[in-house]
């Protein structure tokens, strides 16, 4: 849980601009990569990211300018990531506007729970890591290069002409 606006900015910085990262590694092409016929797309997967900014806090009482949660996935990397990183810069501006330190103790109505504002924040970089983690799987299977995240990838290592562990 979060007790400080200023340091979910912080991991805010770095995680919503790893996850732009990770977007923009992908291709249109990529979009439609499953794991199982009736798994979720990778263009599912980033597109979620992306509209999950104005759900889950429109629910939290904020309203943040970007995809909303019922909107088409667009057919472009380039779109989901203008989505993305709009509504990115849309919560780190809006949150700095609206929340204080003091007021991350205090409770709202989230899906069915009552979570403080502070838990709210961290759900918020658990949901985005979960998900770029089954967005690597899919871009392995789609022969993408996967970009590190918390440290270098595979590709990233043999650039660096050390192997890769094990």
């Amino acid at each position: 849980m979060y007790r400080k606006i200023e340091d979910f900015q912080k991991d805010w910085a770095y995680e919503s601009e790893a996850t732009l990262k990770l977007i923009n590694a992908l291709t249109d092409e990529s979009l439609s990569q499953k794991v199982t016929n009736e798994g979720r797309s990778l263009g599912f997967l980033a597109w979620h990211l992306a509209t999950t900014l104005s759900e889950m806090f429109g629910h939290a009482g904020l309203s943040i300018d970007g995809p909303a949660h019922d909107s088409e996935m667009p057919a472009s990397v380039a779109e989901i990531a203008s989505g993305y990183a709009k509504g990115s810069q849309s919560l780190s501006e809006t949150l700095a506007q609206n929340w204080s330190d003091g007021q991350l103790e205090d409770e709202l109505p989230m899906y069915g729970e009552q979570w403080k504002k502070g838990v709210i924040l961290y759900a918020l970089i658990c949901h985005q890591a979960h998900h770029r983690g089954q967005i690597t799987v899919l871009m392995r299977q789609a022969g993408l290069k996967v970009p590190g995240i918390y440290g270098p990838a595979r590709e990233e290592w043999e650039a660096m002409g050390i192997p890769a562990m094990a």
